[in-house]
């Protein structure tokens, strides 16, 4: 056996890793052997448009030499900047995977990276796709892609809604009333109104068309407090739940995980991250308030329990935010109705479970058992 031959059955596996931009791709090929080594064979910039995606895709094969060894695409989840490129990868059958961007930035800190541009993040990601058996993408529905785009849309709409109205409050209060400034200003609330109407009647009309998601919502819409236009943004801002693998890293997703600030006997607050999703925070914040108000028993419970301990309303309410998103996602994923007392139940079982009884032997033993 030649040199060549040996080193060629010595690969286990090509890794791409892309850091994705608006108008560039920052690529980078590596490869790991069977001790574990990694070696970069490659790195460069590609146009982020579907007309330069085949010939990334020939510059790939030209230094991915061994066809034998598998190749994998790895890239971050950077607003809508990469869902072209994983879709052209997708449909030529080849495996990709989209990480977090979270995941994605502690790998990299845990690998010594103090420096960060695109070309330590594009061989990163190589690395991470080498060193780790990740998960394979695959796209969500093209109904959640549009609901997304809706739900987008109808917030922004809210957004200029809020905006014309308050301005319109302050010219109705100042000292001089500006009678054309303030037309205006009724004209466009007038239009934005007609517009969110329109929007919301279109979301409705979507998820009515597609039968797996008007079923899906509708047990969503069973938690007290969650109505149609607030589930359909939670599931379009997740892309359907599609990518998590725990409640931990929707959490974190969301800008819910807890950051502590503690060290020996100084004990700093402790907050969430906030730094995630924050129109999934946002849809949210307004739920919990109707969640409590509407006395859904779990949420409720969580409330007074912090608060109880907390004195702190609002981080009552942060606490059944998150509660609600992990409810959800335990619905969609299980795909069942939503039980409200659910937890309760489970309770007074496990109390039944844990009950001992003494049999005839004299030991003490689980009835469970």
């Amino acid at each position: 056996m030649t040199k060549q031959n040996q080193n060629s059955t010595a690969l286990l596996r090509y890794c791409v890793g892309i850091d994705v931009s608006k108008d560039t791709l920052q690529v980078c090929v590596s490869v790991i052997d069977i001790n574990g080594k990694i070696t970069i064979k490659a790195s460069g910039k590609v146009i982020n448009k579907t007309t330069a995606f085949d010939s990334f895709l020939t510059w790939t094969a030209k230094h991915c030499k061994d066809k034998s060894v598998p190749v994998r695409f790895v890239m971050e989840s950077t607003g809508v900047y990469h869902e072209q490129l994983a879709w052209f990868l997708f449909q030529n059958d080849l495996a990709v995977s989209v990480v977090l961007p979270n995941k994605a930035k502690y790998y990299l800190k845990s690998i010594g990276n103090k420096s960060k541009n695109d070309t330590i993040d594009a061989r990163g990601l190589a690395q991470m796709g080498l060193e780790q058996n990740l998960k394979l993408w695959e796209p969500v529905s093209k109904s959640i892609y549009q609901l997304r785009m809706l739900t987008r849309h109808y917030q922004t709409l809210q957004e200029l809604n809020n905006q014309s109205q308050n301005q319109r409050h302050a010219v109705l209060h100042s000292r001089t009333i500006d009678k054309f400034t303030l037309k205006h200003l009724e004209k466009l609330i007038k239009v934005y109104d007609k517009q969110l109407d329109e929007t919301k009647k279109e979301i409705a009309k979507l998820i009515e068309k597609d039968a797996n998601l008007k079923v899906k919502i509708a047990q969503l819409c069973q938690i007290k407090g969650l109505a149609l236009l607030s589930v359909a943004t939670i599931v379009a801002e997740t892309n359907g739940f599609a990518g998590f693998e725990n409640i931990r890293q929707l959490v974190s997703f969301a800008g819910y995980d807890v950051v502590e600030n503690q060290s020996g006997q100084r004990a700093g607050k402790t907050r969430i991250s906030k730094k995630g999703n924050s129109r999934i925070r946002r849809i949210l914040h307004l739920l919990a308030f109707n969640a409590v108000r509407l006395g859904d028993p779990a949420c409720k419970a969580l409330f007074e329990r912090v608060f109880e301990r907390t004195k702190i309303k609002m981080k009552a309410y942060v606490a059944v935010q998150k509660k609600l998103l992990t409810l959800c996602y335990a619905i969609w994923k299980n795909d069942t109705q939503y039980d409200p007392n659910y937890t309760s139940n489970n309770v007074k079982e496990q109390k039944n479970i844990n009950k001992k009884i003494v049999p005839t032997s004299g030991t003490t033993q689980d009835i469970a058992a």
